[in-house]
């Protein structure tokens, strides 16, 4: 890639300088985490501003400064629908799930994973849904988490100048580092830090690139007559019309969302439903400022290197060529350490949910069930580490999409886990039966749909794996005739009290 500048001791310390930060906020977390509970959810002790700012954070991770702003660079506007599904799920999420899984998940045995959950919320003494829900978390999270490891890749790549593999490999140390010992604890209060990054990040980059290249009036006036396409949301980047497929996949996304065990996770740890409102403007708020300016950035980087000649092989390293282009060294590092940021609040998140899926739902429940507190927390620390070593493994291609990579892992929890967690918290009917056949359908839809060409297979996954997860748990449900469990209208009961209660 032309235009990048290279490296500058500046940027070099302002890296360091950063990553010494979070190994230190790792260390007080490590000091504050006793038990399993510690561990996986911080004792349930986080206000509404460090909840609301974490589950942001990990939820939008290195795809927000590295694939937003590299569609929007090349299909301009289109990119919008996307911005706006991400949104409108993100409120929705916060909305109708927040409060009543905060509830629930204590209600039904205290659970502290989404496998236990619906274990205790349907009483499956076998186990199966457990071990099924578990499996999927570790299954759909690597490729997750790949996609992380990809961007850092990407971004040592491009800062230091580092041979692709050893980049992967240096940006995978540098998580697993603080989450290995740290925990929830870590990895949310890491989060907020990094949230904040990457919004002054995102709000500062594309306010520079639209100065220097003339203003608001020249963005516009180089956009109508070089590429007036990008300027139409309705239309891709050569004036074709958007179908319905294409529109309906990329608000479809917002769907995602009621799947996501790692966003899940912080509506469980967070330390009263009280808080929820708060934290629900907090998080919708935050989301609205880094989505807009993540499209601006890939619109003002294409008027940029229009007026300066400058190229790029892959349209996501946008964010990368502007800051290195725009800023002073000191400057420039800060606002690369923000993709770190991007990058590691993720990509914590993603570990220590698969930690936290093999330690309490595989290794305490299934393999090992006379387990002390102990042991539960070292296998958790250890499957961080055998799970970060396949992802790196999976990462190691240098020409994966971040985009693409975490299209198909979003997709892929969204419609296994999404429905089952809605129907589960609004419909007493539900059964353990109704909930495996919606986890394994959607699941399985998600993954056999990507290998089809052509029409309606062009739909974005996630769509029709929910529609049909959602159609097989009312149909085997009603087909069980009976209660969902034996303690569903107690826990609903209870549900009703205490959202009465908080609501007046």
């Amino acid at each position: 890639m032309s235009g990048v500048a290279n490296i500058e001791p500046a940027v070099l310390v302002t890296f360091l300088v950063y990553f010494a930060g979070m190994l230190v906020m790792g260390y007080i977390a490590w000091r504050r985490t006793e038990t399993s509970e510690d561990y996986f959810l911080g004792g349930r002790s986080l206000g509404p501003w460090p909840t609301a700012l974490s589950a942001s954070a990990s939820d939008m991770s290195g795809w927000l400064l590295l694939g937003l702003p590299g569609y929007a660079f090349a299909s301009g506007l289109e990119a919008i629908w996307l911005a706006m599904g991400i949104l409108a799920g993100t409120w929705l999420n916060w909305l109708l799930v927040a409060r009543r899984l905060r509830i629930f998940s204590q209600a039904v045995g205290n659970a502290l994973t989404l496998p236990e959950y619906f274990t205790n919320r349907f009483q499956d003494t076998s186990n199966v849904l457990q071990a099924l829900t578990a499996g999927f978390i570790l299954l759909f999270f690597l490729f997750y988490t790949s996609a992380g490891l990809v961007a850092g890749g990407k971004l040592f790549q491009t800062a230091f100048g580092l041979n692709y593999e050893w980049a992967v490999m240096i940006g995978a140390v540098s998580v697993v580092s603080y989450t290995l010992f740290g925990g929830y604890l870590a990895v949310c209060w890491t989060d907020v830090v990094q949230g904040l990054m990457m919004a002054a990040a995102l709000m500062i980059v594309p306010v520079m690139a639209v100065h220097h290249v003339g203003g608001v009036e020249s963005v516009l006036t180089s956009l109508e007559f070089h590429n007036s396409e990008l300027l139409n949301p309705f239309t891709n980047n050569i004036g074709e019309p958007l179908d319905w497929i294409v529109i309906c996949s990329l608000l479809g996304w917002g769907l995602g969302y009621f799947g996501q065990p790692h966003i899940l996770a912080r509506f469980k740890g967070i330390r009263s439903e009280k808080d929820m409102p708060v934290a629900r403007w907090v998080a919708v708020g935050w989301s609205s400022i880094c989505l807009v300016a993540a499209v601006l950035v890939g619109i003002s980087g294409y008027v940029y290197t229009l007026q300066t000649g400058l190229t790029l092989a892959d349209p996501e390293e946008i964010f990368m060529l502007l800051v290195n282009s725009l800023f002073h060294p000191v400057v420039a590092g800060i606002l690369l350490a923000a993709i770190l940021a991007a990058i590691m609040s993720t990509a914590d998140s993603q570990l220590l949910v698969c930690s936290t899926a093999f330690a309490e739902d595989f290794y305490k429940n299934i393999f090992c069930r006379n387990a002390c507190q102990r042991q539960v927390l070292w296998a958790g620390r250890l499957s961080v580490v055998v799970i970060a070593v396949l992802a790196t493994l999976m990462a190691l291609n240098p020409d994966s999409s971040v985009l693409s990579m975490v299209a198909h892992a979003w997709a892929g929890f969204g419609a296994a886990f999404g429905p089952a967690l809605l129907l589960s918290l609004f419909w007493e009917r539900m059964t353990r039966n109704g909930a495996l056949a919606g986890i394994l359908v959607g699941g399985l839809t998600t993954v056999a749909w990507d290998y089809m060409d052509g029409g309606i297979f062009e739909l974005y996954e996630l769509l029709p794996g929910f529609l049909f997860s959602v159609v097989a748990i009312v149909s085997v449900s009603l087909l069980d005739g009976r209660v969902g469990c034996a303690n569903a209208s107690r826990v609903f009961i209870r549900l009703r009290q205490e959202l009465k209660s908080i609501d007046t």
